[in-house]
């Protein structure tokens, strides 16, 4: 015959609610929180899956939202993307305006006949509704962390040409991942212009300075700084020569 424990230590948890009145919220948001850490789990299980080798090397290139075509900047990267889809590249971009757009144009304008594509991965923001008139394959993306993701995903080279916070951001994120080696140690980080050295120089006078250090010497070597666009293509040519061989690509 089964008894009643009497010792409140021990009574099972039960929530009763009084007729007509709603439960609180807790549970809805406790329900909430473990389906979106299993969604996690989940997400983090796919992303082990690596996506089809040998299609085209495609580089991703970084740089602010700001600039106008006018800027000599921009004509620069849009220069650097022609150039590199003639080499047989993809090009993909966070698909706005200024140096996005630029890169976008650049590997429209230098392949007539469709051979390649202009990438655009675009993130949901009150003041930049549409994606560049550029972009031949669009994503869209909700949250910066997926679409930092699915960069990292879709690429095979970076290139960060001069830009803001949001460029810093996609930058130091690449940069991480190559350091704790989450990413192909052969996958060029390549930085262009004076202010991502500026970048690189207070990371080493900073993080290797300090006592104890907070970085190796040799995460300082990850990134490669270059004056010019010119410097930039040489590097990827010698990178994608490389990726071609090592998939036996035709």
């Amino acid at each position: 015959m089964s008894q009643t424990n009497s010792d409140p230590a021990v009574q099972p948890s039960v929530r009763s609610f009084p007729d007509n009145v709603p439960p609180t919220p807790e549970p809805t948001y406790e329900v909430v929180q473990a389906a979106m850490f299993q969604m996690w789990d989940a997400v983090n299980q796919l992303s082990e899956i690596p996506p089809p080798p040998c299609e085209r090397y495609r580089v991703t290139i970084f740089g602010s939202a700001r600039l106008q075509p006018t800027d000599p900047l921009y004509q620069d990267v849009q220069r650097l993307a022609s150039e590199l889809t003639r080499m047989g590249c993809d090009i993909v971009t966070g698909g706005g305006p200024g140096l996005m757009e630029a890169a976008n144009q650049g590997s429209v304008d230098a392949d007539p006949h469709n051979q390649t594509q202009s990438i655009g991965l675009r993130i949901d923001l009150d003041f930049e509704q549409h994606a560049n008139p550029f972009v031949e394959q669009l994503h869209n993306h909700r949250t910066f962390f997926s679409r930092l993701h699915h960069f990292v995903l879709l690429s095979n080279a970076f290139v960060v040409v001069p830009g803001g916070i949001g460029t810093a951001l996609e930058t130091l994120m690449v940069w991480q991942l190559l350091q704790v080696k989450k990413l192909d140690q052969d996958m060029p980080l390549i930085m262009v212009g004076d202010m991502w050295k500026g970048l690189v120089d207070w990371a080493s006078n900073s993080m290797l300075g300090a006592n104890p250090q907070m970085a190796s010497p040799g995460d300082m070597e990850i990134p490669r700084c270059v004056s010019t666009m010119e410097e930039a293509i040489v590097a990827l040519k010698t990178s994608k020569s490389l990726w071609e061989h090592n998939c036996n690509c035709d």
